[in-house]
């Protein structure tokens, strides 16, 4: 699937898969700088990071392992229910490790930072985030993120793993989905 098979549900294409793939190397020269003699654990958040973690993992030239966590914050629908799940645990021990969380997009960073804590209060040597996407006009609380793709408004997106009712996290692209499809 790509732009034109999308009709009228694209309203605009944010960044090319040029535009981000290009900044993934530019983020993964600066975590080669940033952990130059260290074994890296990439933490990739499911789904949405499935992309983000592929490409950036394969321009990263320092020592690391893969591993993913799947958490929720949601009740049963789209309101935050205020208590974080984990659905799927990760399968390596953080325990003096340097973790790095690849995230998709960060919209308020509740999430995030309880993940953020949780992986620090199970003995990680150092826990960073890594994020192609930022909304900052959506965050509720403050989280350092360390490498950060591209800040955006407080749009709705889809594509290169972001998701509408599970359709369009394939697109190579990143870009604004039409309202009329989600009724916004």
């Amino acid at each position: 699937m790509d732009a034109k098979d999308m009709g009228s549900d694209l309203k605009d294409i944010l960044f090319t898969e040029e535009q981000i793939h290009a900044r993934l190397e530019e983020m993964a020269a600066e975590i080669d700088r940033d952990y130059e003699d260290k074994d890296i654990l990439l933490v990739g958040v499911l789904r949405g990071a499935v992309m983000v973690m592929a490409d950036l993992s394969r321009k990263i030239h320092a020592s690391l392992q893969m591993d993913w966590m799947a958490v929720s914050s949601y009740g049963s629908g789209t309101k935050s229910s205020g208590v974080v799940r984990i659905l799927k645990d990760l399968d390596n021990d953080v325990h003096g490790r340097h973790v790095l969380i690849v995230e998709d997009i960060i919209d308020s960073g509740l999430t995030l930072s309880w993940l953020k804590t949780n992986l620090e209060n199970r003995g990680a040597a150092s826990v960073r985030i890594a994020t192609l996407l930022r909304k900052p006009e959506a965050a509720k609380v403050d989280v350092d993120v360390s490498y950060v793709g591209f800040d955006i408004p407080n749009e709705f997106v889809i594509g290169y793993g972001l998701d509408y009712a599970e359709r369009y996290r394939h697109l190579p692209f990143v870009g604004t989905l039409a309202s009329h499809v989600y009724g916004g």
